[in-house]
């Protein structure tokens, strides 16, 4: 176990050290910033440190890979805006002498469009699909944990691929006396192996998450921090061609970055209420996202999520609402099943 963290530890340095060579720029698989699973996104879509007993955690950061996950499967479905949908795959497992490990993959459909040639004549149709295959380890020492995720990540349209390979790294550090967990991800570490035709490499969606779960003895809620974008200070885009307001001298002022909406862009805050053994509430607001795709002068909960979790002998039910713009939002389905049942009632029938 030792040699393990040994070995993921260098690995955090490593990603400490190339992440400022990634920050700006154009960013390809994009993709692999949407949340896989519904718990992640009623908490905002962002969060590194909620989801100890849930397989699918291991997706928002390798390290919550623990113990109660194993022989967990989780399947998600996302019902994303337009015709887009996304599924995703989760599997725990450990070995006596690979330890603890995971495998997952992650299938977005962007649907079919219709191709034209230069006069604007259709010629047929054509499909955009992204997905990605990871494997994930983690190893556990006293209140520890160390994780790491490796990916291979294929984005077609109409035929034309790119491949790329990434890697997740995290860490969390569970309190032994209080419901307290702080957590570190570096997510898509990686780089591009083959481009779109004859197309430039472009740089991944690299993004270094830091936060905090926090659930006060006795209470029934648990509430979530969580830094993003921790490699990139100014993710604020303003429109050139939005108009300014006019001065006392009539003379135009176009918007400017506030530090105070710099700072808010990078968190994002979740809640979870427990409700009971097997039913929770869930509720999350991410600034980013409102900022990005809050229409101005219009009413809406971009920004917003809301989900709910049931659980019902080995089976989990998770739903989510996750409001993206006026003009529509993500609803998460994930179901999650504790094989270890059918597993020890499947050998019982053997004996």
């Amino acid at each position: 176990m030792q040699k393990r963290l040994f070995l993921l530890g260098v690995l955090v340095l490593v990603a400490a050290q190339v992440a400022t060579a990634q920050m700006g720029g154009r960013f390809a698989f994009r993709f692999l910033e949407v949340p896989t699973h519904a718990r992640v996104a009623a908490l905002g879509g962002v969060n590194v440190s909620s989801g100890l007993e849930e397989v699918n955690a291991v997706t928002a950061n390798p390290a919550l890979l623990q113990g109660k996950t194993n022989h967990q499967l989780g399947f998600s479905y996302l019902n994303y805006l337009s015709d887009i949908s996304q599924n995703n795959l989760q599997y725990a497992f450990e070995s006596k002498r690979w330890g603890r490990n995971a495998i997952g993959v992650q299938y977005l459909d962007y649907g079919d469009f219709v191709q034209r040639d230069a006069a604007g004549q259709e010629e047929g149709s054509f499909t955009v699909r992204d997905y990605a295959v990871s494997f994930s380890h983690a190893a556990t020492i006293e209140h520890f944990t160390l994780g790491a995720t490796a990916k291979v990540a294929v984005s077609s349209i109409a035929g034309d691929q790119a491949v790329a390979t990434l890697v997740d790294i995290g860490g969390t550090f569970n309190h032994p006396e209080q419901d307290f967990v702080v957590g570190l991800a570096v997510k898509n570490l990686g780089l591009m192996l083959n481009t779109y035709g004859t197309g430039e490499r472009d740089a991944m969606p690299l993004d270094i998450q830091l936060g905090a779960s926090y659930k006060p003895e006795h209470a029934p809620f648990r509430l979530s921090v969580t830094a993003h974008q921790l490699n990139r200070w100014d993710v604020v885009y303003l429109d050139p061609n939005k108009k300014g307001t006019i001065n006392e001298n009539g003379e135009e002022v176009k918007e400017e970055k506030s530090f105070g909406d710099q700072l808010a862009r990078h968190f994002v805050t979740g809640a979870e209420f427990i409700l009971g053994p097997g039913f929770q509430l869930r509720a999350g607001y991410n600034h980013l996202r409102r900022q990005e795709l809050g229409v101005e002068n219009v009413g809406g909960m971009a920004g917003f999520s809301f989900g709910a979790s049931i659980k019902i002998y080995a089976f989990r039910f998770d739903y989510t609402y996750a409001k993206m713009h006026v003009a529509g939002a993500a609803n998460y389905l994930t179901l999650t099943t504790d094989l270890n049942r059918f597993l020890k009632k499947a050998t019982l029938q053997d004996l």
